[in-house]
């Protein structure tokens, strides 16, 4: 492990120095707080709605969150599905859901830890694209604003608008992310709040129009009022998809972040990247390091990265999956230990 651990390191460093200059990045020892260390708890979102709890899906327990702060983790994002809380749209959330959800959150505040709601839906609600007749815009302000009334005001809880809408004109979703924002506003929550782009809201195609407009212009017209960061996912394979465990070189993987980095910088804005993974080859675990130093020496836009991710319900041979086997440490543990250092969770209430 050790071998391997430098192996990785010394591939890091040799990216790091190629790409960090080329993307504009500032000195390592910027005032800037170091990025927040945070790591998705899969489970919630697992299954078909509604489902069965602790048999199709499920919240994580004590001990999840007992791991992720004794790993040093300050923050989690909590994957859950839209449907299951609200089963009907404009309509009142299922009361037992949301027990099981404000109880997760709870459990995440005794252990220290601040939550990442993450409707994890794909901006669909039933299969329904966010914006179409069928999951209207307007219902989408209706979740946040029932969501935003319910924990607004919680210094432990941030607002993830939606996970890696997709397959959809950037246009329409930008439409739906603002009446979202100025929904969860409108209720005085003072919450931070991600805003994700189109496109899977990856990094790497940032710039890329899809019917004429990209997320670099929709997502630049977005106002908040109040504290937000936009969103970012990441994967370090070959179609940057994050479902296979060989990674490209970690140059690569940079400049693909380095997108981010640079339309943030421009446009004076902050970013979280919610979503990044690899598998446990050397290249990935070098091109984990990269991404990671690329953000702490950029930390002055990059407010937190989560990793994807952790869950007892994850199989052994889930490749990106850092839950511990056996009480063993995963190989990708040990990279992200060296990031993860004594950060704190970005606030947005005051």
């Amino acid at each position: 492990m050790m071998n391997l651990i430098r192996f990785s390191r010394a591939l890091a460093t040799a990216a790091v120095v190629a790409c960090l200059t080329a993307s504009g990045a500032h000195a390592a020892n910027s005032r800037a707080p170091r990025p927040a260390a945070s790591v998705n708890l899969a489970g919630a979102e697992f299954g078909e709605p509604p489902g069965v709890i602790d048999k199709d899906y499920h919240y994580p327990g004590d001990d999840e969150f007992a791991w992720a702060r004794a790993n040093g983790f300050v923050v989690v994002r909590l994957p859950f599905l839209w449907e299951r809380l609200q089963p009907n749209l404009n309509e009142a959330f299922d009361a037992d859901e949301l027990a099981r959800l404000t109880a997760a959150l709870d459990r995440a505040r005794a252990h220290g830890l601040t939550t990442i709601l993450d409707p994890h839906n794909y901006g669909r609600w039933r299969g329904a694209p966010i914006g179409s007749p069928a999951a209207p815009a307007s219902a989408f302000a209706d979740f946040w604003t029932r969501l935003a009334m319910r924990f607004s005001g919680r210094k432990d809880v941030i607002f993830g608008l939606m996970n890696e809408p997709h397959d959809m004109p950037v246009a329409q979703w930008a439409a739906a992310a603002q009446a979202a924002v100025d929904a969860i506003r409108s209720t005085g929550a003072c919450n931070l709040t991600l805003i994700p782009g189109a496109n899977w809201t990856g990094a790497h195609s940032w710039n890329a129009e899809i019917d004429g407009q990209s997320n670099a212009v929709a997502m630049a017209a977005i106002h908040d009022p109040g504290p937000h960061a936009f969103e970012f996912h990441q994967y370090l394979d070959s179609d940057w998809s994050g479902v296979h465990a060989e990674c490209r070189k970690p140059d690569e993987s940079v400049a693909a972040l380095s997108v981010a980095t640079d339309w943030l910088r421009k446009r004076r804005q902050k970013g979280f990247l919610a979503e990044f993974g690899a598998g446990p080859s050397a290249q990935c675990l070098a091109g984990l390091d990269a991404m990671l130093h690329h953000m702490r020496a950029n930390a002055d836009v990059w407010l937190g990265w989560s990793y994807w991710a952790a869950g007892a319900w994850w199989p052994p041979t889930y490749a990106l999956s850092i839950e511990p086997v056996a009480g063993q440490a995963r190989p990708q543990m040990a990279t992200l230990a060296n990031w993860i250092g004594k950060t704190k969770a970005p606030r947005g209430c005051k």
